[in-house]
């Protein structure tokens, strides 16, 4: 059987108005470059592309106007929101917590796409991406972090990308090692 893959973009759409988020607002430009490679490797073969983001704390605000908000931010933020504004292609969800699962519609649009493994991408890669990670893998998703693609402080990035390792959670791959990943088990 086939691993349908989609991409899950996590948090990138930020103001930075966290603690340590003029620390993490680069990493996080330098990020969403690499995310934006691999979009374009998924659209290219036609597989999902997924937003999930935090609501900014804002239970009224959909997902466009939270791209809104950040293009108006400037800086960072609108960097990264040109760079990753979603196409009419993708699909978006707004999340409450850490992990993209959590009390979201996640789970049910995985099992629509027929998806069998996530690459996962974004921020910060020892909260939000592990935590995301971590989920993925108790729901039996084939679970692979893009490290190319994360954003997380310096002292920060290891620790995570060794538990990941370390336990089994997830593969950890740079974006040429995914794409041939896709490449391999996509056409099967």
């Amino acid at each position: 059987m086939s691993s349908r893959s989609a991409l899950i973009i996590i948090d990138l759409f930020s103001l930075f108005d966290f603690p340590q988020g003029r620390r993490m607002a680069p990493l996080a430009v330098q990020a969403a470059g690499k995310a934006s490679s691999l979009r374009t490797a998924f659209d290219q073969r036609g597989l999902p592309v997924i937003h999930a983001n935090d609501n900014f704390g804002d239970w009224k605000r959909d997902f466009p106007g939270l791209v809104a908000a950040c293009r108006k931010q400037g800086g960072a933020a609108a960097q990264i929101a040109s760079t990753l504004s979603p196409e009419p292609s993708h699909y978006f969800i707004l999340k409450p917590k850490h992990s993209a699962f959590l009390a979201t519609p996640l789970p049910v649009l995985l099992a629509k796409l027929q998806v069998r493994r996530v690459v996962l991408a974004g921020m910060a890669l020892d909260s939000c991406v592990l935590a995301t990670a971590l989920d993925a893998n108790s729901r039996e998703y084939e679970t692979v972090i893009a490290w190319e693609a994360t954003a997380a402080l310096p002292d920060r990035r290891q620790p995570a990308l060794q538990l990941l390792q370390r336990s089994d959670a997830a593969k950890v791959l740079d974006n040429r090692e995914v794409i041939a990943l896709l490449d391999d088990t996509e056409g099967e």
